[in-house]
């Protein structure tokens, strides 16, 4: 049987999240670690926006992906408005992948 949107939803916050949201965490320290040696004491510009967009993209579009682009179903998955996803997908040209 095929789990609902909730039933899938909960799965993703109960069970994978304690193991992944941790490993998740740990690959962002580690990225960010990196990051500082490589600018070898420049003052980095942005890097707020620069991290967000960098996990907020490929979450998108495996979300949409997941979906099967539905963009409602999207939005419930992502505990957003259907319109916030529809802005972001725009921010991150993903109208044209979906399409792809």
């Amino acid at each position: 049987m095929t789990p609902t949107l909730d039933e899938t939803a909960t799965m993703i916050v109960d069970v994978p999240a304690n193991v992944s949201s941790q490993s998740l965490r740990n690959s962002v320290r580690e990225s960010l670690r990196q990051y500082f040696i490589r600018l070898e004491g420049q003052t980095p510009i942005n890097l707020y926006e620069m991290v967000l967009a960098e996990v907020e993209q490929p979450m998108l579009e495996m979300v949409l992906q997941y979906t099967g682009q539905n963009q409602s179903k999207a939005a419930k998955i992502l505990g957003i408005s259907r319109g916030t996803l529809r802005k972001k997908m725009a921010q991150y040209d993903l109208f044209k992948r979906a399409n792809d």
